[in-house]
Formats: C-alpha cells, structure tokens, sequence
C-alpha cells in the first residue's frame, strides 16, 4: 500500500480537553460549531501535488521521529488513522469509506503565533507516523468490530517507560461511525480557508482527486507526564491500538516495557533521531 499517493487529512477537537492539553483551543476560538462536542476543523497533513508547498512533503515514517533544531516543545500524539477510498461526484466528495484503521502519532510542535493548525503538523520528512500494522474493517457503523478497541500512548527515555496518553476506547471519539463521515464529507465540500483552517476543496484539486485518503480522526488526551513531558533526541514514542476485550491494559504496558507487541495490535515504536 503506497502511502505516497494519499491525500492527508487529520481532524481536530474530536477528543474532549485534548485541544485544551495541547495549547491549541486558542486557535479555534472564531470556528463556530452546531453543538459543544463537534470537531472544530479537518486540517491537511500531506497533499500529493508539487504545487502544495510543504505539504508536498510526505511526513509519515514506520519507525522514527524527525527532531525538529529548537524545538522543546514535540508532543505524541495518540489517535486512529483511517485508510479510506474517497468517493466522488463531478468535483464533490460523495463519501468516505474506511477499509483500515491503525496507531497514529499526530506528532505536533506548539507553535503559538502560527496561522494555520497544518503548520504545527508537518515540519519535514519523519515528522509524524503510521504504523505498519493496519487492521482491515469490514464495517464503520455502531457496533462493528473497531468499538472494541482502545488506544495506549507511551514514552520511553533510558530505559524509563511513562504513560503519556491516558488508555482511551475508540469509542470516546466525540464524532465517530457515520456522523464522523458524513461532517468529513461535509467539511471537505464546505470548509473555508479562514483564521486557523484550509480550503479543503482546492488541495483535493490540486492533488487531482486522490482515490485514498489517510485521516487521523483525533487525538487522545494526556496523562499530567504526557501534558508536562516532550519529546527528545533518543526518546522513543509508542502509541497502540489494540482490542480491548482481549488485552487489559497491564499486558499493554509490558508489551510496551519490552517493544514486543503480539502480531494482532497495531503499534507504533519511533525513535526521536
């Protein structure tokens, strides 16, 4: 699967207080929403066109994080990627549907006087990441297999392992099945390029309608050692998606204590290089 070709998509404030943790409700304080719970904004990672700037940049690694010089302020940040086919009609997506999901770091730089919330989300090559583990899903209505499933969050430094995204069901997503889609879609058609938001609509242009797309839907929110505790040069982050009815939360740890996950859990290990 070439990662290459899809366009990148992340969603924001679809997790409650993690915009709040990670210094960036500021940023969305001029969006206007329909209810309290609803994301703020969709915002691009990666957009597969030369003309995109640096988001032509492909920001995804396996395996490490990129240290950003002069930056002491490089947050994990724990969510669901959804690998999905983009469905079209004329120059409108018409839907989304997921085929995979995975651990994703939305690895963010806090960057206060930035315009735009895809300026703290892609600094260069390697700076946030996918694992290489995707689960396929059959199905992204109430129910499906995907309800089951938690996401965990660590940090590593010599040795020291710390909990740094609070255990969270995928389920406690404020937006998740259909309503997700369906608002994507919408923002997709509909979001202007205003305050800290892109224009949706000409980047899928400009990448030339892309078939896939990679949309991480939120991050989780951080223990006190998550909100307090960046990333360094040698760090090691983790960030596992695993079913919850059949791991607990302690066999997650020691997997993580070791960097040995069981083959069914899709995980995340970089290293800050």
């Amino acid at each position: 699967m070439n990662f290459e070709q899809m366009i990148g998509f992340g969603v924001a404030g679809n997790f409650a207080g993690h915009l709040e943790q990670a210094g960036e409700a500021a940023d969305f304080t001029q969006v206007k929403t329909e209810n309290a719970i609803q994301p703020k904004a969709i915002f691009p990672f990666y957009v597969p066109s030369e003309k995109a700037g640096f988001l032509s940049t492909f920001p995804l690694s396996h395996n490490q994080i990129n240290f950003l010089q002069g930056a002491d302020n490089l947050q994990i940040e724990p969510e669901i990627a959804l690998i999905c086919d983009l469905i079209y009609k004329g120059k409108q997506v018409e839907k989304i549907i997921p085929r995979y999901f995975a651990a994703y770091n939305d690895c963010s730089i806090r960057r206060p006087n930035t315009k735009k919330i895809c300026e703290k989300k892609n600094w260069g090559a390697a700076s946030k990441g996918i694992s290489s583990k995707l689960i396929p899903l059959s199905s992204f209505i109430k129910g499906s297999d995907i309800d089951q499933y938690r996401i965990a969050c660590f940090h590593k430094r010599n040795s020291e392992l710390n909990t740094y995204g609070i255990d969270s069901p995928a389920i406690g997503y404020s937006y998740f099945h259909q309503q997700l889609l369906d608002w994507i879609v919408d923002r997709m058609n509909n979001q202007p390029d205003e305050g800290p938001m892109n224009h949706i609509a000409s980047l899928l242009e400009q990448a030339n309608y892309p078939k896939l797309a990679i949309i991480s839907i939120g991050a989780t929110r951080y223990t006190e050692f998550g909100e307090t505790h960046f990333l360094q040069p040698n760090d090691i982050s983790i960030v596992a998606v695993y079913d919850g009815e059949k791991y607990s939360a302690e066999e997650i740890e020691k997997m993580a204590r070791d960097e040995k996950f069981a083959d069914d859990i899709s995980v995340l290990i970089q290293k800050v290089v």
